[in-house]
């Protein structure tokens, strides 16, 4: 994917991206300094050190934040009509892609989860199988993608064959000229288990193609908020004169045909978190997700007896 990660280095650990013209954060990292901080999915970049971001593109603007390690970067966000400047210390970034426990959320002992920060490590499939196998006991599975940027689009189509078998359709790509080509599952799946998907407003990219591809094979009920809407590939061409052009190259389409960078994806259940619920360290969508992941379990195996009892 044509994005510039800054935080593979020294950074904040934020990914970033253009969107209507505007740099945007697509997400903050789990633990580094921009979640720390306090920086938000869609806020608005407006400078960096005091420079305006206008005009600039996603790689000028990474190579501006990043730096080194205990210095200081200064940016100008704007969040709902509201201008605040934050100072962010850089750190060594370190991402790690999979988590299998909440800090602020007990389960039931019959449900597994798993949290996907990033596609970005080449290893995050690898990642989900081992926790899969880990949490192969367990009646249902909550797969978290909230604030997950992206990443590798090979990721995502890995870990789609893992929870939907083969041969079903995960995503199409259309260039410039409306040619279709579509990415259809090929493998076995490693579980069959009922799943319900965590996503939020920056979920994007690769977690939009994961999120859309499980909804539209109608295998797992998404929870949560509309996704980022990133569904686009970017290169940036540099021109002669040392400035970068992005040229959107191709559009991403669910297996329903939905366009992600138009609409982005949207939950079946919508619920949010508010501020006081990050504050008093409450997370009222995956209390939701349990609630219906619960759900989903009681009717699997209400099917199960009356198919079995024949």
């Amino acid at each position: 994917e044509g994005e510039s990660i800054s935080g593979t280095l020294k950074g904040i650990g934020v990914q970033i991206g253009v969107k209507d013209g505007k740099l945007l954060v697509i997400a903050p990292i789990e633990d580094t300094p921009a979640a720390k901080a306090g920086l938000e999915a869609n806020d608005y970049i407006v400078e960096i050190n005091g420079k305006s971001t206008k005009g600039m593109t996603v790689k000028d603007a990474a190579d501006n934040i990043r730096g080194e390690e205990g210095t200081f970067v200064k940016l100008l966000i704007k969040r709902d009509d509201k201008e605040k400047l934050y100072s962010i210390q850089r750190a060594e970034i370190t991402l790690k892609s999979v988590t299998t426990t909440s800090s602020v959320f007990k389960f039931k002992n019959n449900i597994g989860y798993i949290r996907l920060s990033t596609f970005l490590n080449k290893n995050a499939s690898q990642e989900i199988a081992d926790a899969l196998s880990k949490l192969k006991n367990k009646d249902g599975l909550i797969l978290d993608l909230r604030s997950n940027p992206g990443g590798l689009l090979t990721n995502a189509i890995y870990i789609s064959v893992m929870f939907l078998g083969k041969g079903k359709t995960i995503v199409s790509t259309v260039d410039r000229d409306g040619y279709k080509e579509t990415e259809r599952t090929d493998g076995k799946n490693i579980t069959n288990k009922p799943l319900v998907v965590l996503i939020n407003g920056g979920s994007a990219s690769a977690s939009e193609i994961l999120s859309g591809a499980l909804k539209d094979n109608a295998r797992a009920v998404l929870v949560g908020e509309k996704s980022f809407g990133k569904g686009l590939v970017q290169e940036i061409n540099k021109l002669p004169d040392g400035s970068g052009v992005n040229i959107t190259t191709q559009k991403y389409l669910t297996p329903n045909g939905t366009d992600i960078n138009k609409k982005g994806i949207e939950p079946d259940v919508i619920v949010k978190n508010t501020e006081d619920d990050i504050k008093n360290k409450k997370d009222i969508q995956l209390q939701k997700a349990q609630e219906v992941l619960e759900g989903l379990i009681l009717q699997k195996q209400a099917t199960l007896t009356s198919s079995s009892s024949d």
